[in-house]
């Protein structure tokens, strides 16, 4: 089912694009992809398909040839077969909310769009379980078993409109992944249908499987080894009380710092977040929470949970820390409302930032949190060096950082430069003993720098891997792993993208 293949480095495997290969009959290849998901599961018209032409990452632009909307894991099955047997390269994507090009398409690519896939197949409250289909937007999840105690832990800041296929995906974290995790963590198994089109079953309804853990190698493969199609997640039941503190400094360092001093007292809380002053200004001005002091350098918001007796006891404790590290005024919200209106502002930071720009670039790096204030210091160097203001905001717990470059894309050479501030911020977080992503994933933004942080022989191994699952390549090409001509290429396909929409329009 999975044969092995011969291994290939990604910077050895011959291009699937070559012009030697010839090109499919797609008149014909559309019949038979109707045939299976029926005609209007097929989208062909040029102007329709330009909505498909990128994800999150709106700098990196790719029409596909054509896009297919399969609704059952039998019709993705017989898709992905039909791409098997003609070559075609294939990219699975979600609801396009991704932020690191994962769902790009690639050159005369199918784009199998999972989007009608959105029925939840199984509730299991006696065994804590779930199951749904990879079209099922994050947060349902949670509205489905509420009413009932429990929630569904990850919680990324699309919530709202991201599903939980690319959650997997990109292996996605949230606000509360302090303490509880990301995506991998809370998967106990996936029905795949692998690059052949096999159907295959990794995990299962148990917690712990015997065997390789196929499961958490395939969380956060980014479309590489196959489309998730059934996914059992972990449900937990919620806690009996909540409370979120509010903490405002003079500066971002204050902050960092009140972060490490918190985790250093043993308290590890649901979700620790900071805010900067841009980021909240820019949220003030759109959400209007009226908790957000505008003339704090940054904001802290700590959530704590559990028991009653113990969330009372840690919200004091961590009243104290911050006050010790200079916290200017404190606020706590027990009810449910209030806690909204507390977390409404950071969930919408991203979309709040084109408040205060037209276009911004959104980074995703991770560090240990001894190095946060150097980081911060260094970040906000380089927004200084290269003139381009710099807003953060960032689950701080885990020193998953997301600093939003701001800029404007329609000044010549503005995106190469974010580019490139985006990619000495990453530099900075892997020499500091941090990642090159905590959720976003590396899709085609990121994958020219996977040799900072991991050596030839490791990314050797890695693509070993990918040709087990993907001997022909064909699925997500191009992502993940580095090629020779990778660093700067947003703002490229950016202006190639630009001329060829209006060469398409006139």
């Amino acid at each position: 089912m999975l044969a092995p293949a011969q291994p290939q480095s990604s910077l050895q495997r011959p291009s699937q694009n070559s012009s030697q290969k010839s090109q499919p009959n797609w008149k014909a290849l559309i019949k038979k992809f109707a045939a299976i998901v029926g005609p209007k599961g097929v989208i062909q018209r040029r102007e329709e398909l330009l909505v498909y032409e990128c994800d999150g990452l709106t700098s990196y632009r790719q029409r596909p040839a054509l896009v297919v909307l399969p609704r059952t894991t039998e019709q993705v099955a017989e898709a992905v077969k039909l791409c098997d047997r003609h070559d075609l390269p294939w990219v699975a994507r979600g609801a396009g909310t991704g932020l690191s090009g994962g769902a790009l398409p690639a050159e005369d690519c199918v784009l199998i769009v999972t989007a009608l896939m959105r029925r939840i197949l199984k509730i299991d409250l006696e065994n804590h379980q779930v199951i749904v289909q990879p079209g099922v937007i994050n947060n349902w999840v949670t509205q489905a078993v509420s009413g009932s105690g429990f929630y569904y832990a990850p919680d990324p800041s699309s919530q709202i409109i991201c599903s939980i296929g690319g959650n997997v995906a990109e292996n996605s974290g949230g606000v509360h992944c302090l303490k509880y995790g990301v995506t991998t963590n809370h998967v106990l198994g996936v029905r795949v249908v692998t690059p052949a089109g096999a159907v295959v079953d990794l995990g299962g309804s148990i917690p712990e499987m015997p065997g390789y853990d196929l499961t958490g190698l395939f969380v956060g493969s980014e479309g590489t080894l196959g489309i998730a199609t059934e996914i059992t997640l972990r449900i937990l039941k919620a806690p009996e009380s909540i409370c979120v503190v509010l903490a405002d400094f003079a500066t971002l360092e204050a902050a960092g710092t009140a972060v490490s001093d918190i985790i250093g007292a043993g308290i590890i809380p649901g979700g620790m977040e900071i805010m900067d002053n841009l980021s909240i200004n820019a949220v003030e001005d759109v959400v209007n929470t009226g908790l957000y002091p505008r003339d704090a350098g940054a904001i802290l918001l700590v959530e704590v949970d559990g028991l009653e007796v113990e969330v009372a006891t840690n919200k004091h404790r961590i009243a104290e820390i911050c006050r010790q590290n200079g916290a200017r005024s404190i606020t706590s919200a027990a009810d449910p409302e209030k806690r909204q209106r507390i977390w409404k502002g950071r969930k919408a930071a991203f979309a709040a930032a084109g408040h205060i720009s037209p276009d911004y670039y959104v980074q995703d790096g991770v560090i240990p949190r001894t190095q946060m204030a150097y980081v911060l210091k260094e970040i906000e160097a380089l927004s200084k060096k290269y003139g381009y203001p710099i807003a953060n905001v960032f689950h701080a717990g885990d020193g998953n950082l997301h600093p939003l470059i701001l800029y404007d894309n329609s000044i010549p050479g503005a995106l190469e430069t974010v580019e490139e501030i985006g990619g000495e911020i990453l530099k900075i977080c892997v020499k500091v003993g941090g990642s090159l992503s905590g959720e976003h994933g590396i899709g085609a933004d990121k994958k020219c720098y996977m040799p900072q942080m991991f050596s030839e022989i490791d990314l050797e191994t890695m693509t070993w891997i990918r040709d087990v699952f993907n001997p022909k390549g064909l699925a997500n090409p191009g992502k993940l792993f580095p090629t020779p001509r990778t660093c700067g290429e947003g703002a490229k396909t950016s202006q190639k993208a630009a001329k060829f929409n209006q060469a398409d329009l006139f």
